[in-house]
């Protein structure tokens, strides 16, 4: 046999008589090798305050026993560990087919809420496109199997050592006073209010006392936080990441309810702390433009930000920094997350760490001789080719067939007059609804463009993929 091959086993009886029926298969069987050291061996700080138990998981909302639950205590925290049952969890996945969902429904009142399965359940779940979901009465947190990329985190271990001896702990967890105070300090210099008290979010992969931690995703993972009773959900809006110096960031986030109970709906491309808040803002001198709503909703979200604590300027030419500022900001990505390779952007220059995470992401590439040009105004088809690249992240897919992207750009009196690099990005836009032409029937791809524009083109590149 073969380690880490699935088998079943029959029976037949063979004799002079002749040969009986064959007996039904057995239940699976996974062979594995231990790998040298094995996954256990080290100590543990962990007091048991109750033995292993059988617990309900559900596979597509079908109940199985297929795990085991312990609480034990973590210092002043009391800890709720779920582990899956190999063999149980993919005879299940086997006869459920492609895409399953797994639930682990933890209803005990813990600080720390694991989900535990090895590496080898999770190649297996990822696979068959399988989904798993850790669910508690603070958060839902639903992930794709390929997203905890069980190869990379195989790597980092050592490739030497077996997918089955390595665990994987997928972990929703009350956060610390530490972290709840740096929250806290971060409530005050923000001027928003905490409606859902912050909850951290952790994959590990764990072998022999060395753990690896997943931080980052390529899609969009989703979360749901419990907005606590008594709160009107109005009153959400946004969720945001709060790092360990105090930064706050926007995530996308929308309110949405689930028999009766209502959450805040979190999209983000990393794991971190989360907290949901409420930070209305209104500008002045959007009260009479047709871009009020826009603006003050990606305000209100931090997306955008104004001149002063009440101005937005909202008719005035955006530049390539600050569109690339406020692309990073709408979809929800920490800045500083790459390099540099312009000559003409500094780190001192406020803008700096946008472009270096608008850099990593593909979204900008410069003008391809060195510079980007921080302070131009961005043309019209300049910006269009930065929302495609959006797209790509969001998954917001505009196909286009042979020929159409001329049809589309046919459709307008200038459409001619778009570069070529552009007319793919530009006609992807027009599609997927994100921008439409002028009223003159227009697409102006030369002319700049505003930020009572680029307001409205975010909220609908967030409301279109779905993300808010």
């Amino acid at each position: 046999m073969t380690n880490g091959t699935t088998y079943t086993f029959t029976v037949q009886a063979r004799n002079e008589e002749g040969t009986g029926p064959s007996s039904i298969p057995s239940n699976a069987v996974t062979p594995y090798k231990p790998s040298k050291g094995g996954s256990g061996g080290g100590s543990t700080t962990t007091t048991p305050a109750s033995t292993d138990t059988s617990v309900k998981v559900l596979v597509n909302g079908k109940v199985e026993n297929a795990g085991t639950v312990t609480t034990t205590t973590k210092g002043n925290q009391t800890v709720t560990t779920v582990k899956l049952d190999q063999q149980k969890l993919e005879q299940k996945l086997a006869s459920e087919g492609y895409k399953a969902v797994v639930t682990i429904p933890v209803s005990t009142k813990s600080d720390i809420v694991i989900g535990e399965l090895n590496g080898q359940m999770v190649k297996n779940m990822e696979s068959k496109q399988a989904v798993l979901e850790i669910k508690t009465g603070a958060a839902i947190y639903t992930l794709p199997a390929q997203q905890i990329n069980i190869d990379a985190i195989s790597e980092q271990i050592g490739r030497n050592v077996a997918l089955h001896d390595i665990k994987i702990q997928v972990e929703i967890a009350k956060s610390t006073e530490e972290t709840v105070k740096v929250v806290e300090n971060s409530r005050k210099k923000g001027g928003f209010t905490i409606v859902a008290a912050p909850i951290d979010f952790t994959i590990k992969g764990i072998y022999d006392g060395k753990a690896v931690e997943i931080s980052k995703f390529n899609a969009y993972v989703e979360r749901l936080m419990a907005i606590p009773e008594g709160i009107d959900p109005s009153k959400v809006t946004t969720g945001i990441v709060v790092e360990a110096d105090g930064t706050v960031r926007h995530v996308p986030t929308e309110v949405i309810v689930i028999d009766g109970k209502y959450y805040a709906k979190i999209n983000s491309l990393t794991n971190s702390t989360y907290s949901v808040v409420w930070h209305p803002l209104e500008f002045k001198d959007a009260e009479n433009h047709w871009a009020k709503a826009a603006i003050n909703d990606m305000g209100s979200r931090m997306v955008v930000s104004g001149v002063d604590n009440d101005m937005y300027e909202p008719d005035r030419d955006i530049t390539r920094a600050e569109f690339a500022a406020i692309m990073v900001r709408a979809l929800g990505l920490k800045p500083g997350e790459g390099m540099n390779p312009f000559e003409d952007v500094k780190v001192s220059d406020w803008y700096s760490d946008y472009i270096e995470t608008a850099v990593a992401y593909k979204i900008i590439s410069g003008y391809g001789n060195g510079n980007f040009g921080p302070m131009d105004k961005i043309t019209r088809e300049q910006a269009m080719t930065m929302i495609s690249r959006a797209m790509n992240i969001t998954e917001l897919k505009a196909e286009l067939v042979n020929g159409e992207i001329e049809k589309l750009l046919e459709g307008f009196g200038d459409g001619v007059q778009s570069a070529d690099y552009a007319k793919r990005a530009i006609a992807a836009c027009v599609k997927s609804g994100i921008v439409s032409g002028r009223s003159d029937n227009m697409i102006a791809p030369k002319d700049n463009i505003t930020r009572a524009k680029v307001a409205a083109i975010m909220q609908r590149l967030l409301k279109k993929s779905k993300l808010i």
